[in-house]
């Protein structure tokens, strides 16, 4: 059995800064579900692409930062959940101080001003992810001028220009969705294995912990402490589930959500838990037309 107390301070840790862990415990184990703070991505230019960038960006756990130095483009009503700067370029990079973790895209409205930026940027720390909006041969010729300007090639190598995934993007939103495409397949390219019993899944669902963390109504957590095979989420997903079935977070939906929630149900207002081991590559996975294969297992427990 959990306290709401626990997702409370969990919370507090996060919005100072910190990646905290929830430590639990499962069949006599103990296993740890680290809560890494968001990645930082930088949208230089606050045009159309932005906007449709930051839709897609903010859903995938990202903390948004939007530059332009023109009020009419850079405010909340464009990126309401976003941090804005309304600045001229090189000054606002100056102040964000870009570190090697960041992600930065250059989406000004020209050439010029994404010269300023790529100038700006280099000069400093080069960030995890640089991508510039551009096609391949303007992309090309900025690149040659970068090095005989005396910048770092290696530096100018690791420019992504074009921007995002090729996938034939022709309107802003597909563009976006390449743009984000590209950061997900990058972000994961540093993923490191976790040691024995650190569950895979890092990422913090505030909405998800503020429920949690409210004692307004009886609820469970299921948390997923390990997966096999092509399952939809994997260890360290999680999801909230009360005594009406309605959920917050998942993990992976389906027949085996469902299994999960069903068994939740079951332990709420017990003071109890229970681990749940869901096959989906058996026959009554097919019987029920599930889409995906491998297994799961489930710690399941009540909150109080």
């Amino acid at each position: 059995m959990m306290k709401a107390a626990v997702f409370a301070e969990l919370l507090k840790q996060l919005h100072k800064g910190e990646s905290p862990v929830l430590m639990l415990k499962a069949d006599n184990e103990i296993f740890i579900r680290k809560f890494q703070k968001p990645d930082r991505l930088v949208l230089l230019g606050c045009g159309h692409v932005s906007v449709d960038v930051y839709r897609l960006a903010k859903t995938l756990d990202f903390e948004i930062v939007a530059v332009d130095d023109r009020p009419s483009f850079a405010n909340y009503e464009r990126f309401p959940a976003a941090t804005v700067i309304c600045d001229d370029f090189p000054s606002a990079i100056e102040k964000l101080q870009i570190t090697e973790k960041d992600y930065v895209c250059v989406l000004t409205r020209g050439h010029l001003w994404d010269a300023q930026c790529i100038r700006e940027i280099l000069s400093g720390t080069v960030p995890y992810y640089l991508g510039l909006i551009s096609s391949r041969k303007r992309a090309e010729g900025l690149c040659e001028i970068l090095a005989d300007d005396g910048f770092d090639r290696n530096d100018i190598d690791t420019i992504h220009a074009p921007i995002g995934l090729k996938i034939g993007a022709m309107t802003t939103a597909e563009i976006a969705v390449s743009i984000c495409a590209e950061l997900i397949q990058e972000r994961h390219r540093k993923y490191v294995k976790p040691h024995e019993n650190e569950l895979t899944q890092t990422n913090v669902n505030f909405e998800l912990l503020r429920y949690l963390s409210e004692a307004d109504e009886p609820r469970a957590l299921v948390t997923v402490i390990a997966s096999t095979g092509s399952t939809p989420v994997k260890s360290g997903s999680m999801m909230a589930v009360n005594s009406l079935g309605l959920v917050s977070g998942t993990v992976g939906g389906g027949c085996g959500e469902a299994a999960a929630i069903n068994q939740a149900r079951r332990i709420i207002g017990s003071g109890t838990s229970a681990v749940l081991h869901i096959d989906m590559n058996n026959e009554v996975a097919a019987d029920n037309d599930m889409v995906c294969g491998g297994s799961m297992t489930v710690l399941i427990e009540d909150i109080t």
